[in-house]
């Protein structure tokens, strides 16, 4: 074996398709400041998330306004996390190397810590802005699993992520997969050490395919099932177990696996989430079945539809003290508590005195009514005093008679 034989470096290939590229992870350099592909791959993930899932908050009680802060701090807090979760998981390589564990250029996120950080920055933001957790998991894990199906192709940039031999179609090799396998082979290596044995000469699993590939049909199963949901939250642990039982199954392919001794961490994890979601998803359904009202959405609450309301007030330029309303006001009555597909558009009707336009055509047409009931009762008196005149004239004629 020598490195003669290795392909370039920014090579990558799928030999059972005679598929080959050649792709550089620095996109672009500015000022001297590399651009890695790996990078803009994750922000267009994320800019594709956010494209869907805010136009449909509503659809599950959230306010646009309150929202967006949250998933602001959730962004940061998932970055924050990731890096940290992947940085103790390998900290013998890093020992307060503050240049090497800030430098997330190449790679070195873990999924499961992003998660975590994110919905516990999240939770806290939510907490202080008053967004109820559970709808907001909801619509969120939804653009989670955009962001995952398309952040992964990064991972393939990147040449990382991969997994075993395979005679698959789909097995892919290149430049910096071989060196990687033939480096962490040799004693003290990564894979010599947690008994991981693979060749360099044949290709591999792309793990990033499976993953990429399973997001986005889960995207699809979830999205479709989130406008028939049974309770908030329920779509969260749907996400839980269907991630879950994927990672656990791909996690056992994978050569680069978190270790803790024998245990591949996020597998474990995988199996544990997967478990847990499950048997809640259970319970919550059996309790809903006996107790409808206790799990009611909170997109039908009357606080949802206040919170979104005032809102609207505040997008039209009312202080805070004016788009206020109180628990009795009567703007209320014309929010459609019992509609999921809830639209805000139905709020157009309200003027800016609060006065609806059709209570002036009921007005407009009670007086018409009143008018001509009036006339009728008139013309029915008039009727009724000819009458009388007549029967007066033909009695005088009898007694002339």
């Amino acid at each position: 074996m020598t490195p003669e034989t290795f392909l370039d470096e920014h090579v990558i290939q799928f030999p059972n398709l005679g598929w080959s590229f050649e792709i550089n992870p620095t996109a672009f350099t500015i000022f001297g400041f590399q651009i890695q592909w790996y990078g803009i791959i994750i922000t267009l993930g994320l800019i594709l998330a956010l494209i869907y899932v805010l136009p449909r908050m509503k659809r599950f009680g959230i306010d646009y306004d309150r929202a967006i802060d949250v998933i602001i701090f959730g962004v940061i807090g998932g970055i924050i996390g990731a890096r940290a979760y992947y940085i103790l998981m390998k900290w013998d390589e890093y020992k307060w190397d503050w240049k090497a564990i800030l430098n997330t250029r190449n790679g070195g996120l873990a999924i499961y810590g992003g998660i975590m950080g994110a919905f516990l920055i999240g939770y806290i933001v939510a907490r202080i802005r008053k967004v109820k957790a559970l709808p907001m998991l909801d619509i969120t894990v939804l653009g989670l699993l955009i962001g995952q199906s398309i952040g992964r192709w990064g991972n393939f940039v990147n040449q990382e992520c991969f997994g075993r031999n395979t005679d698959s179609f789909l097995g892919m090799t290149g430049g910096t997969i071989q060196r990687t396998i033939s480096e962490n082979m040799q004693i003290g290596g990564n894979m010599y050490f947690n008994d991981v044995n693979v060749l360099w000469e044949k290709p591999v699993h792309p793990c990033f395919l499976y993953e990429s590939i399973w997001c986005l049909l889960g995207f699809v199963i979830l999205a479709f099932w989130s406008k028939r949901r049974k309770y908030d939250g329920q779509i969260f642990l749907m996400y839980l177990s269907w991630y879950g039982a994927e990672r656990f199954i791909v996690e056992g392919l994978r050569t680069d696996s978190l270790m803790l001794g024998n245990i591949r961490i996020s597998q474990a994890l995988s199996a544990v989430l997967f478990i847990l979601s499950v048997i809640l998803q259970i319970l919550l359904l059996a309790r809903r079945k006996r107790d409808p009202e206790s799990m009611k959405l909170y997109v039908n609450t009357e606080e949802s539809h206040q919170l979104i309301e005032e809102s609207r007030r505040k997008r039209m330029g009312l202080s805070k003290e004016d788009a206020k309303i109180e628990s009795d006001d009567k703007d209320l009555d014309i929010l459609n508590g019992d509609d999921d597909d809830f639209d805000m558009s139905e709020l157009s009707i309200i003027g800016d005195d609060g006065n609806d336009n059709s209570t002036d055509e009921s007005v407009d047409s009670s007086g018409d009514d009143a008018e001509n009931s009036i006339e009728d009762a008139e013309n029915s008196k008039d009727s009724t005093v000819e009458n009388a005149d007549s029967e007066e004239s033909s009695g005088d004629n009898k007694e002339d008679k």
